[in-house]
């Protein structure tokens, strides 16, 4: 792996870039803060990425429906997505022709950033940084599912750039933080229904991790255009298992099992533990995973010190597959009983003391003084354990306002020329690089913690690893 860039370089490059950029006059402001839409005009759409995500619910919530806007462009570097949507917008009543198709998103800023109002990101995780910049240094509102980016220094350079642009909408891709679970659990958490809180335990079962070496090369599927895929990430042959959704797995493209799902799992853990740095993070258990490739399973802990008056505390992850599972004939299957998914020991312990109690595939267990909370993968199912004390239990009071969902959060926020929405980068940036810090720990092997200065943005005790903190862009697609 290449050297990164030093940070102070890293910012010093964005700051003069940007910066001599707006004084050039390159980087127009958006369509609603010129004055040129009238009160009921449509928004000017970008979508980068028509995947399953970008078309499925990014597209089709843009195209039609009540929050129905202008879909100027479309971008993804496989044509054959840019079919799958001209076909969909024609068995929609909607006129193809009036939506301009790219593969790569710096031609589409350079050709129609000066009319757009708002870019939709649903590319992989490598692009999402950098696609987001861009919108935001051509003056466009940005929506970027989650994980906001792919390595901390993205995080931080985002949450700059939201600053520097406060007339500007950011929104990541969060939907559960807009639910009532994580807001309720907030309010609880806060009103102290289970006392101070010392640890959590949350878990996903996804496993997007891989075993083995790199599979063959491959020719390069008709009608995709690689290179635009690659984008910032270092470049390689196509090969299987990475298009269109198995890039997960990868390091250069990816974030694993917790970069899929550690923002809707853990956001209620950093919301309503106030969490902010924590002092060290520490791979537990690991099972696969090559020095391309994330694990298939595995158990992190971070240790975060007191927050005002909330004492230290303890999170962990556990994902994919028990590191004690091995595979017969039969399938998989646990050496020594029990469950082949990495589940933590207090899921079972509550679900023997509490026969009743349901935990889903994605949860968190709030360990308190006074007792236990559950969330579900959204923060769905918020409830004290066992679920019959929620009738003893008084209710808060609703403090926190109950947004209706984050695309209409974010559309209205565009279309009212205000920047604050439900889940801004300044959240989700944060949010972001405490989930991508279980990426380090998993780099430094088992057992090695990683002691983490946060202001500072580095590793203490591991040199090595910052160049995992931030990766080195390739030249053309730097920001």
């Amino acid at each position: 792996m290449k050297a990164h860039l030093n940070r102070r370089s890293f910012i010093k490059r964005t700051a003069v870039a940007a910066g001599a950029a707006s004084a050039a006059g390159i980087f127009p402001v958006n369509l609603l803060a010129q004055g040129r839409h009238a009160a009921g005009d449509k928004l000017n759409c970008v979508q980068i990425g028509a995947g399953e995500r970008g078309f499925q619910e990014h597209i089709q919530k843009q195209a039609i429906g009540r929050l129905s806007q202008n879909l100027y462009a479309v971008v993804d570097p496989d044509e054959k997505k840019h079919a799958a949507v001209r076909a969909w917008l024609q068995r929609s009543h909607l006129d193809p022709s009036k939506t301009q198709f790219f593969t790569d998103y710096r031609e589409m800023f350079d050709k129609c950033g000066s009319n757009l109002d708002a870019a939709f990101v649903a590319a992989p995780n490598h692009h999402h940084a950098t696609a987001s910049a861009m919108a935001l240094n051509h003056g466009i509102s940005v929506y970027c599912e989650k994980p906001l980016c792919h390595d901390v220094a993205e995080a931080r350079m985002l949450r700059r750039l939201a600053a520097k642009y406060p007339k500007l909408a950011t929104q990541m891709g969060n939907q559960g933080h807009c639910e009532e679970g994580y807001r309720k659990l907030c309010e609880y958490v806060w009103a102290g229904a289970i006392g101070n809180i010392t640890e959590t335990h949350s878990w996903t079962d996804r496993s997007n991790g891989g075993v083995g070496p790199r599979p063959p090369v491959l020719p390069v599927p008709e009608g995709m255009r690689w290179d635009s895929w690659i984008g910032p990430a270092a470049y390689r042959d196509y090969h299987s298992d990475l298009h269109p959704h198995e890039w997960h797995g990868w390091y250069d493209f990816g974030n694993g099992s917790i970069g899929n799902m550690g923002c809707h799992v853990l956001d209620g853990v950093y919301w309503a533990l106030k969490l902010e740095h924590p002092d060290s993070i520490e791979l537990e258990q690991v099972r696969g995973g090559t020095d391309e490739r994330y694990p298939t399973g595995s158990r992190v802990r971070w240790d975060f010190p007191a927050r005002g008056e909330m004492p230290p505390v303890k999170v962990y992850w556990y994902e994919g597959l028990n590191p004690n599972t091995t595979a017969n004939s039969n399938g998989i299957m646990r050496t020594a009983g029990g469950s082949a998914r990495n589940l933590p020991p207090l899921y079972f312990e509550l679900q023997k003391q509490y026969p009743d109690e349901e935990f889903g595939s994605n949860g968190t267990i709030y360990v308190g003084e006074k007792g236990y909370l559950y969330t579900g993968t959204y923060g769905e199912q918020m409830h004290l354990v066992p679920r019959e004390k929620m009738v003893s239990t008084p209710s808060p009071a609703k403090t926190l306002a109950r947004p209706k969902d984050s695309f209409t959060d974010f559309i209205n926020a565009v279309r009212e020329g205000r920047a604050n929405t439900a889940i801004p980068f300044e959240y989700g940036a944060q949010l972001t690089e405490f989930v991508l810090l279980a990426n380090l720990a998993m780099h430094a092997g088992l057992h090695n913690k990683v002691e983490w200065d946060g202001p500072g943005m580095k590793v203490k005790n591991i040199p090595a690893l910052n160049d995992w903190v931030q990766r080195d862009h390739r030249k053309e697609w730097r920001v």
